[in-house]
């Protein structure tokens, strides 16, 4: 199972600052947060950056992602994905799916993204977790979506899959409130979860 790490976002709901390179109330980076949680599941994950972040992609890369920046025309979030995807099929782990986080969502368990990919692992299409009845990340999908997110585009990611194929996600409920935490605002830095 190959993780992959969405960093190629424009924060524009955030302001002039970058919200990944922003400092959680811990001490800790938002965007590594989120590899490092990744990182303690899946140790091969994949951070997709725009070109010019090359802060990010130093701290990301320093953590033990491997860094794919996606070209200009890939600047969406399904654009961003998709690179990701035709990246990632170069690694022998994407042989049994993916599990796709967002790196402004730093509290997500290691826990619950194991939880996403042991589920994939044995045999579920794609995987959505839930914590109360809420959807949320990290989202896994088997192998044989890789041809289906290599070609998405725009700015939906991969929710027309998810609606596509919606007779075939599994949904896990956790005890993990961190899947439904994005950091969209400055005020959000500020959440306990």
């Amino acid at each position: 199972m190959i993780g992959i790490l969405l960093a190629a976002g424009f924060s524009r709901r955030f302001g002039a600052e970058d919200k990944l390179l922003q400092h959680l109330p811990d001490g800790r980076i938002v965007a590594l947060a989120a590899a490092e949680n990744m990182m303690k599941a899946l140790p091969r994950t994949i951070a997709v950056l725009r070109p010019e972040n090359k802060i990010l992609a130093d701290l990301l890369q320093s953590a033990g992602l491997t860094i794919v920046f996606c070209g200009e025309h890939e600047q969406e979030m399904a654009d961003s994905l998709a690179a990701a995807v035709r990246f990632a099929v170069g690694f022998s782990e994407a042989d049994d799916g993916f599990v796709i986080a967002l790196a402004d969502m730093p509290y997500i368990s290691p826990a619950t993204i194991a939880a996403v990919a042991a589920r994939v692992g044995s045999g579920a299409d794609i995987v959505v977790p839930t914590h109360h009845g809420q959807r949320g990340h990290p989202v896994g999908f088997a192998a044989k979506f890789r041809n289906a997110l290599k070609k998405l585009h725009g700015d939906e990611g991969a929710r027309a899959i998810l609606k596509r194929h919606a007779d075939a996600i599994q949904f896990i409920a956790l005890d993990d409130a961190g899947i439904v935490a994005d950091i969209d605002t400055p005020e959000d830095l500020l959440r306990q979860v």
